[in-house]
């Protein structure tokens, strides 16, 4: 019989005193080191989300900005008669309030949106090679103000150099004419009230327009042989112009078109337009298509603008009975004129110098008001009714005015002939 060892037990197993696992109601031990970590990572995180609640609360110098955080905080983007700096303050105000009730995550949130909306509208330019005729168009119209330009700086230079030229001199004679008109003609224009009129470049020819949807195409000086009638749209015709550089005029109409025509009658082409009665005067980039200035002023639509020949100031009228005087440079309402007793439906500066400037009115007078101080030079009255245009001959010696009254009134200086007659002479040599 062969006798086998005993079996060896295994050792029991006896958890380690230093390292090693750890018993399951033990906890973890942080090292020096990383809880130096942990800290530098809460002082980073205090510290953006300062900066963060710095950024919510910092109020924009913007208007555009202003008016958008203001729409995203759920309050009114603008009050009645408000400026830009009293928006301001109350955007201060409101958030203040919303940082002191704890509203914090408010503003944070209207900040994120406007930093995502910024984003997305980086624009990156991009261009591509445009049409023939747009290049044509853009030659046409450089040329025009170039030579628009070198006589503006011609007598520019003639008033410097030449001591006898007298500007003071120059004004009052223009303001002596304007004060000298009166009434020279008066025709009727249509069977229906006339809303617009305006002058060939030469000023051979008169353009009117009326309720009826017809444009007429008068010889001038006397307004009595029709050269074309211009039949094409659907509704009233609300305005004529014409072209300073060709031999043809536009029309607008409540049909929602402008239409494009030679001066013997043929139609070129046809826009489709549209307009705004918003009380602003708005100054257009015709080479983006966008609106580069907004001027807030009126407080009822605006119905006629007209830049001087200067260049940078910009006369508006409409429903409020008022014309306002804008400098494009300085941005601002520089005058207001409380012209009329009623709305006010065309300004027009006097073309060559804006020596003066004329407005008409459903009151039915049109004003002539001085160029520099804007105060009144003559107010021309004959109208039955309301007066819907007016405009002025190349060289400021005529003004056509047409009316509800379905009249074309042609206005001349009287001043001219008195001196013709008796005034005083100027020996010249040749």
């Amino acid at each position: 019989m062969v006798r086998h060892p005993p079996l060896a037990r295994p050792p029991a197993f006896r958890p380690p005193q230093n390292g090693g696992a750890k018993a399951d109601d033990e906890r973890y031990v942080i090292s020096e080191e990383s809880r130096q970590v942990r800290e530098r990572q809460e002082r980073a995180m205090q510290e953006l989300l300062r900066k963060r609640r710095a950024a919510a609360m910092a109020v924009p110098t913007n208007d555009k900005s202003v008016r958008g955080r203001l729409r995203r905080l759920g309050d009114a983007i603008t009050l009645f008669g408000e400026r830009e700096m009293e928006r301001r303050a109350r955007l201060a105000q409101l958030m203040a309030r919303l940082d002191i009730g704890g509203q914090l995550d408010r503003l944070l949130r209207a900040y994120e949106e406007e930093v995502e909306d910024e984003e997305e509208e980086v624009q990156y330019l991009f261009f591509t090679e445009g049409p023939k005729e747009l290049r044509e168009a853009r030659i046409d119209i450089a040329k025009y103000s170039i030579k628009r330009a070198a006589v503006r700086v011609q007598r520019a230079k003639r008033r410097r150099d030449d001591p006898d030229e007298d500007v003071d001199a120059e004004t009052k004679w223009a303001l002596k004419q304007a004060k000298g008109m009166v009434l020279d003609c008066s025709s009727f224009g249509d069977d229906r009230p006339l809303t617009g009129c305006s002058f060939s470049r030469d000023g051979t020819i008169l353009a009117t327009c009326s309720l009826s949807g017809v444009t007429t195409l008068w010889e001038m000086p006397q307004v009595t042989n029709t050269i074309a009638i211009l039949k094409d749209h659907k509704e009233r015709v609300t305005d004529v112009v014409f072209s300073p550089v060709d031999d043809c005029l536009a029309t607008a109409s409540a049909d929602r078109t402008a239409k494009l025509w030679k001066t013997d009658g043929t139609l070129l082409q046809t826009f489709e337009a549209s307009s705004g009665l918003d009380s602003l005067a708005r100054v257009w980039d015709l080479r983006t298509g966008r609106s580069i200035l907004a001027f807030q002023g009126h407080i009822k639509p605006v119905l006629s603008v007209n830049f001087s020949p200067n260049g940078y100031h910009l006369a508006s009228g409409g429903e409020d009975s008022q014309c306002r005087i804008w400098d494009l440079r300085m941005r601002k309402s520089l005058y207001i004129i409380p012209a009329h007793a009623n709305l006010v439906s065309q300004v027009k500066y006097e073309p060559q110098e804006g020596y003066f400037l004329a407005t008409a009115s459903y009151d039915m007078k049109v004003n002539i008001w001085s160029g520099r101080d804007f105060s009144l030079v003559k107010s021309l009255a004959g109208h039955e009714s309301k007066v819907a245009s007016l405009d002025i001959t190349a060289d400021s010696s005529c003004i056509a005015t047409v009316s509800h009254d379905r009249t074309i009134k042609l206005w001349t200086s009287s001043s001219n002939e008195e001196e013709d007659q008796g005034g005083e002479t100027m020996d010249i040599d040749l």
